[in-house]
């Protein structure tokens, strides 16, 4: 999550910042951060605190939780085999078309302040709350009809951006776009979103990696406990029952907007 103020970047995060006590920190809020991420889409929610409260500058987390991400990607392909199976072209084409949102994303992060953006991000966290909510009522009067491919391309695409941009709750939103545009159980749709969206926090690490100060030690450490937490959580989504996890994700995106709503208007 991003503070930018105009006047050239924060410096980066420092190898002597990882003292003991904030690497078991670092790890511990990776595996919280993998579990809530392929479960809910919830990662940032507890990876960025987590890189705050070691002291890492706002700018310098941001574009290191990004980095640091990549690995729930891998943790969840790992653990959601199950489920992925089947849906390769499916993948293949989500991911192409969140990877290009991603490096927009990126872009415009590098290129632009964040406050204007910062007012709408709690709005379409809260938007993507309201529609895992309203997913069955929206199902029933749509006639379970999948949305057009423009329309989805598109809303893809935006999700992409978004997670490039700014990166919390970024899976809530493509959670609730997939459980939308498709009738299948939640596990399978989580899964297509952890890898959809991990394709657009593979394109922004990049650029991040290449011109943005990451904290690459916080990054490693965060990296791993997602790793750990990505791929365990599809096999508690399986075990989960599927309307109240969705409404337990539901009420914390709602939650999360509510926080980010009163940081941003502080």
């Amino acid at each position: 999550m991003r503070t930018t103020e105009p006047g050239g970047p924060e410096p980066a995060g420092s190898v002597a910042r990882v003292q003991p006590g904030n690497a078991v920190l670092l790890t511990l809020g990776g595996v919280g951060a993998g579990l809530t991420g392929s479960m809910a889409g919830l990662a940032s929610l507890v990876s960025y605190p987590a890189l705050l409260a070691v002291g890492i500058p706002p700018i310098a987390a941001n574009v290191t939780n990004t980095v640091a991400l990549i690995s729930t990607t891998a943790g969840t392909a790992a653990g959601a085999r199950q489920e992925l199976k089947g849906h390769r072209r499916r993948l293949i084409h989500l991911s192409a078309v969140a990877a290009a949102g991603g490096l927009a994303g990126a872009i415009v992060l590098l290129a632009t302040p964040s406050k204007a953006f910062e007012l709408i991000v709690p709005a379409l966290i809260a938007l993507g709350g309201v529609l895992l909510l309203l997913r069955d009522p929206i199902r029933n009067w749509a006639g379970h009809r999948t949305l057009s491919p423009p329309v989805l391309n598109g809303t893809v695409f935006l999700i992409g951006a978004y997670g490039g941009y700014f990166g919390a709750a970024a899976g809530v939103l493509m959670l609730a776009v997939l459980s939308v545009a498709a009738t299948e159980a939640h596990a399978v749709t989580n899964a297509v979103k952890s890898i959809a969206l991990g394709a657009a926090n593979l394109t922004a690490a990049i650029i991040y990696a290449l011109v943005a100060p990451v904290d690459w030690p916080a990054a490693a450490l965060l990296g791993l406990g997602c790793l750990l937490g990505s791929w365990l959580g599809p096999a508690l989504v399986r075990r989960t029952p599927e309307r109240p996890l969705r409404a337990a994700i539901a009420l914390a995106a709602l939650g999360l907007a509510a926080y980010l709503w009163w940081k941003a208007t502080r």
